[in-house]
């Protein structure tokens, strides 16, 4: 067997198992548990709580150990992939499917990230690999935001806990969001930007125990970067829960104040995969507002702070605060028709 042929089988292989023992399987079974139940549990926000609890070092470091548990297994896949990109996978693969930047690029990456069903974090660092393979802006931004945005098992979780109209909602907005930020992407990255420096060419006589050696320095290399500041930022956030979600109740409702609000929170807040599902389930049981439960619904998943600095280095800074404005409006929009729908 040769040395790309090695490569290639290494890397498929460690897409298909991780995803397989981290998100598939797992997922198959809580959609039972959400058929069964209606509920995946309780909302990592507040749990049994009626609010979040005031900002202190114990709110940060509980938080920080309850989402830890909750998504360790996939930021480790996440790493092991991203850092596999660049060491298993040539650049120039990587570009020719997804290095265009017409629209049938950003749909194949919007598509390709669908079956990852990864939280925004855990998706940054395979987003990290693909830009440093050359895939251009609008394929990474499909690619990172399908994963949370069009995950199914997440969308069969929302329509067996919060209703099938609910389902329908975040697939009808979710669709526009992905493939419309990633057209946008390429736009604003311009198209006599360069995507990435190209890395230089690898000597065909590498051994695949060299390869390997390389997978594991870079591997290193992006976890010394990223998680650091990946954990401070969760730590800050988990402490200021209370300053973000100040109010849990009847008294909010469906006013524009309180929806851009909380589009804004959900916006910056980091959760697990699907833990947007039951915060707002546990929101509109304490009589939150439809408009504003939408607005979180759109908001929490497809991008948080820790994950925008992530890609600090990967994408343009003007393209990141694109996303996450448009992602504030998406919000603001799924709450304004929800309450014209009359959801509860």
């Amino acid at each position: 067997m040769s040395v790309a042929t090695m490569r290639w089988s290494v890397f498929l292989l460690l897409a298909v198992a991780g995803l397989f023992y981290v998100k598939w399987y797992p997922y198959y079974g809580r959609a039972f548990e959400a058929a069964a139940n209606h509920s995946i549990g309780k909302s990592i926000l507040m749990g049994d709580a009626a609010s979040a609890p005031a900002a202190s070092w114990d709110a940060a470091l509980g938080y920080a150990v309850a989402y830890g548990k909750a998504i360790w297994k996939a930021m480790l896949l996440g790493l092991l992939l991203g850092s596999a990109l660049q060491a298993l996978i040539p650049a120039s693969a990587v570009h020719r499917a997804l290095g265009g930047r017409g629209l049938g690029s950003t749909l194949m990456g919007g598509l390709m990230g669908i079956p990852g069903m990864m939280c925004t974090c855990c998706a940054a660092p395979v987003v990290v690999g693909l830009r440093k393979q050359n895939a251009a802006p609008g394929a990474s931004v499909a690619f990172w935001l399908s994963n949370t945005m069009l995950n199914p098992a997440t969308l069969v979780f929302t329509g067996f806990v919060l209703g099938w109209h609910w389902t329908g909602l975040r697939l009808a907005l979710s669709i526009p969001l992905v493939f419309g930020l990633g057209w946008l992407a390429n736009r604003i990255a311009g198209p006599g930007e360069p995507i990435v420096a190209t890395p230089p060419a690898e000597p065909e006589t590498r051994t695949f125990g060299d390869v390997l050696m390389r997978w594991g320095q870079i591997f290193l290399r992006m976890t010394v970067r990223l998680i650091p500041e990946y954990l401070v930022i969760v730590l800050l956030l988990g402490a200021a829960r209370a300053w973000m979600f100040p109010h849990v109740g009847p008294d909010v409702g469906d006013q524009w104040f309180w929806v851009l609000g909380l589009a804004l929170a959900g916006m910056l807040f980091v959760i697990p995969t699907a833990g947007e599902v039951p915060i707002v389930q546990a929101m509109l049981a304490l009589g939150v507002g439809a408009a504003p439960a939408a607005a979180l619904l759109m908001t929490l998943p497809p991008v948080s702070l820790p994950s925008l600095a992530m890609l600090v280095r990967s994408l343009p800074m003007k393209l990141l605060v694109t996303i996450a404005l448009t992602v504030v409006a998406f919000g603001v929009l799924a709450g304004t028709l929800a309450s014209l729908l009359g959801f509860r």
